[in-house]
C-alpha cells in the first residue's frame, strides 16, 4: 500500500473534514475512549498534532531542526490548558491547525520529502511518512471521540494501509475470497474478520467481537 505523499494527501483532506463536521456542536466535557482524557483533550491533542507535523515538514523544507513539541512535558501542558476551553474556540483551533499543516505539505518541495526527521516518539523518519502518520491519527483519534465513527466507518483503503504499516504489530495476513482477512500472530492460531475489526483490534479500537479465533493478549504480543 503506498505511503506517497502526493497521494495520501487529498485523503488526509477528506478525513480532516469528516473530523471537523463530527466536531461541530459535539459536547467536549465528556469521556473520550482514551483513558483519562475528555473529548476536549483528544481535539486539542489533534490540533496540537498538527502544529507538531508543522515544525517537522519546517525541518524537511529548511534544513533546520525543528522539533516536533518543545518537550513532552510541554506537550502535555498545552494539552491539558486547551482541553476545558469552549467548544467553538477548540473547534476554531483544530481548522486553524488543519489549514497550516496544509499550507506546510503544499509548500514542501518534492527532494525535502526524503529529509529524515524524529518523531515525537524518537523514531527517525522520512519526511514522505508523516502525511500517512497524521492521517492514522485523525483516522484513529476521531474514532476515540466516541462520536458514532467507528472503525465500519473508516475508508475502505484505511484499514489495509493499517495491517501493512510496519509501526502497526507484524502479523501474516491473507485476504479471503469472502472478503474477510486472515492474520495469523506469531505463536498464535489464525485469527479471521473484516479487516476494519482487525485493523480496529491491532491498534486498540475494537475489542475483537467481529473476529473469531484465539485471540492472542495483544500487549504481551506487541
Amino acid at each position: 500500500m503506498t505511503a506517497d505523499p502526493l497521494v495520501l494527501t487529498p485523503e488526509l483532506e477528506r478525513a480532516t473534514e469528516r473530523l471537523l463536521a463530527t466536531v461541530d456542536s459535539l459536547p467536549l466535557d465528556e469521556p473520550s475512549l482514551c483513558a483519562g482524557w475528555t473529548r476536549g483533550h483528544v481535539v486539542t491533542h489533534l490540533a496540537r498534532n498538527a502544529d507538531a507535523y508543522v515544525n517537522l515538514l519546517t525541518w524537511a523544507r529548511t534544513g533546520t531542526r525543528t522539533p516536533a513539541y518543545a518537550s513532552r512535558e510541554a506537550r502535555e501542558a498545552d494539552i491539558e490548558a486547551g482541553a476545558p476551553r469552549p467548544a467553538s474556540v477548540q473547534l476554531a483551533d483544530l481548522a486553524a491547525s488543519a489549514t497550516r499543516l496544509s499550507t506546510a505539505i503544499d509548500a514542501m518541495p518534492a527532494e525535502a520529502w526524503s529529509t529524515v526527521v524524529t518523531m515525537p516518539s524518537g523514531t527517525e523518519v522520512p519526511a514522505a511518512r508523516l502525511v500517512w502518520s497524521r492521517l492514522c491519527e485523525v483516522e484513529l483519534h476521531h474514532v476515540d471521540l466516541d462520536a458514532g465513527y467507528g472503525p465500519a466507518d473508516w475508508p475502505e483503503a484505511f484499514p489495509p494501509r493499517l495491517l501493512h504499516d510496519p509501526a502497526t504489530p507484524r502479523a501474516a495476513t491473507l485476504e479471503a475470497p469472502d472478503g474477510t482477512v486472515l492474520l495469523t500472530v506469531p505463536g498464535a492460531a489464525t485469527v479471521r474478520g473484516p479487516v476494519h475489526a482487525l485493523a480496529a483490534w491491532l491498534t486498540g479500537r475494537g475489542d475483537g467481537a467481529e473476529l473469531t479465533g484465539a485471540l492472542p493478549d495483544l500487549e504481551a504480543w506487541k
